[in-house]
């Protein structure tokens, strides 16, 4: 048995019951929630797994939720922590309380840990020992390689999440999600309903409890929770973990006549992402990692920190508007001097300039991306060029497609890169080929590849994830798809691969 099948198979044990008498003796009301349907039985009360996240070099964060019979006001939790997967030696262990304050979910920061190294972790109460999780530590010295699965755009009722249930089994560092892990929409208005997944709850998530019960049942998909529990994430939010194509004051989705403040929306969300998530917590999302001298991971909010209205129309892209922020754009600037050699940029929305109107000749631009954004893109690339930063690569979601582009802004023959850009497809979330026969989108995508000159890849059909590895002297990054989405299956193939060597631009 593999260590993979060792993690995800282990079952649950007894152990010492954390109850009081006093506790014992008084009475609750049941506990009752939406996803319950849902279940494995098996994993009670951990029946949303464990995860583990934001990794550094001394320590990581793990997570749990545990799932009362009855609406108890305190549920007493203890975690450990091994560098062995039967815990015959424990390195950390302490008690902490879940409440219904933040859902009865869990989070340690647990500190001490050596740099690049993998532990196990497992939580216990109410007579009950959860699934072993497993994490890394980041490196700080040299290393050959580093690889990470990168992900985004899971939806529920488009179909299984077996793209994560292929990265489990994959020897990563650490999965990086670029956002939409969860998506708001009430049941039946954006998916598959067909394949019989439905969310919950039945209307679209606007309340705290909305989007808490959003995330419970997206955590109970077996993919995710097995790679959650195998891997440790990085994670940034993007639109739909609040609403689509939101920016900070507002959003596309979001009408206040009908669903209200959408400061309180906002707040909740982001409360409901916080509890849910393994994620350092803090008034700012955007953060970076090391992983020693080989890579520096720079993970940007698109969303809520700074982003302005988009334009409404073409002409008025140009004008001085922002998406990071000045605080933001600042912060972003400092980190791209590392002394790192590759610098990995978490980007939420397309960076590269794109011209669609060979497909889609009403929508010539895609405004909610950077392409809306021009004058805040244009003092990035100023500052990449002027303090000659090399080998940066922007790391992309959100568009339910694959793209390998040599990042320019003159769009044209001739045009000069200044940095490459490599976007995932999604896990689920619908791509051209839901709409349009296979065909139609091959010849859509060839149509944006002959006007883009700089875009040297594009799979607008498949499902599935991205691997990039980094080595001294190269990256390369390998598109994975998943045979489909109707039912759990872990049949995969690798589509493309491509690579780019230190100091160059030109992908091949």
């Amino acid at each position: 048995m593999n260590i993979f099948a060792k993690i995800i198979g282990i079952t649950t044990l007894s152990v010492f019951v954390f109850f009081s008498c006093k506790e014992k003796e008084k009475q609750y009301p049941p506990l009752v929630e939406p996803t319950s349907i849902l279940y494995d039985s098996s994993l009670k009360p951990f029946y949303h797994g464990v995860a583990s996240g934001d990794p550094l070099h001394d320590r990581v964060i793990i997570w749990t939720r545990i799932t009362p019979e009855d609406s108890l006001p305190s549920v007493k939790v203890q975690w450990q922590v091994s560098d062995d997967i039967d815990f015959l030696s424990i390195l950390a262990s302490d008690t902490l309380a879940a409440s219904p304050a933040r859902d009865y979910t869990v989070k340690v920061d647990v500190t001490g840990l050596q740099s690049d190294k993998f532990y196990y972790y497992r939580f216990t109460a109410l007579g009950k020992t959860s699934v072993t999780g497993r994490t890394k530590t980041t490196p700080v010295t040299a290393k050959d390689s580093l690889k990470f699965a990168v992900v985004s755009c899971s939806n529920w009722e488009f179909g299984y999440f077996n793209a994560y249930s292929c990265i489990a089994e994959k020897n990563l560092d650490a999965v990086l999600h670029l956002g939409d892990y969860i998506y708001e929409y009430a049941p039946g208005k954006y998916g598959d309903t067909t394949i019989g997944r439905f969310n919950l709850p039945k209307h679209e998530i606007v309340s705290l409890q909305d989007y808490r019960t959003r995330h419970a049942q997206y955590r109970l998909d077996h993919g995710l929770r097995t790679v959650s529990q195998t891997h440790p994430f990085i994670t940034i939010w993007d639109d739909h973990e609040f609403a689509n194509n939101v920016y900070k004051q507002g959003a596309q989705n979001h009408q206040p006549e009908t669903e209200g403040d959408f400061g309180k929306r906002k707040a909740a969300a982001r409360q409901a992402y916080y509890e849910w998530l393994p994620i350092r917590e803090g008034e700012k999302l955007f953060r970076s990692f090391s992983y020693g001298n080989l890579a520096r991971l720079i993970m940007l909010d698109e969303r809520i920190e700074g982003r302005q209205e988009p334009p409404a129309i073409q002409d008025s892209a140009n004008v001085e508007r922002t998406m990071l922020g000045a605080e933001q754009l600042a912060w972003f600037e400092n980190q791209l001097n590392a002394s790192s050699t590759w610098k990995i940029v978490g980007n939420q929305v397309i960076f590269s300039d794109i011209l669609l109107s060979a497909v889609f000749p009403k929508m010539p631009r895609n405004l909610d991306s950077w392409d809306g954004y021009q004058a805040e893109k244009k003092k990035i690339k100023e500052y990449i060029l002027q303090n000659k930063i090399n080998d940066v690569i922007f790391l992309t979601g959100d568009t339910h497609a694959s793209w390998a582009i040599e990042v320019a802004t003159d769009v044209s023959k001739n045009y000069n890169p200044f940095a490459v850009e490599f976007g995932t497809t999604s896990v689920s979330s619908a791509n051209d080929n839901e709409y349009h026969p296979t065909d139609t989108v091959l010849m859509m995508e060839k149509a944006l590849l002959k006007a883009n000159p700089h875009i040297k890849y594009i799979n607008d059909r498949d499902h599935g994830y991205m691997l990039l590895t980094l080595y001294p002297q190269k990256a390369k990054a390998e598109w994975y798809y998943v045979e489909t989405l109707r039912e759990k299956n872990t049949q995969e193939h690798l589509g493309k691969k491509i690579e780019v060597d230190k100091g160059s631009y030109k992908l091949k």
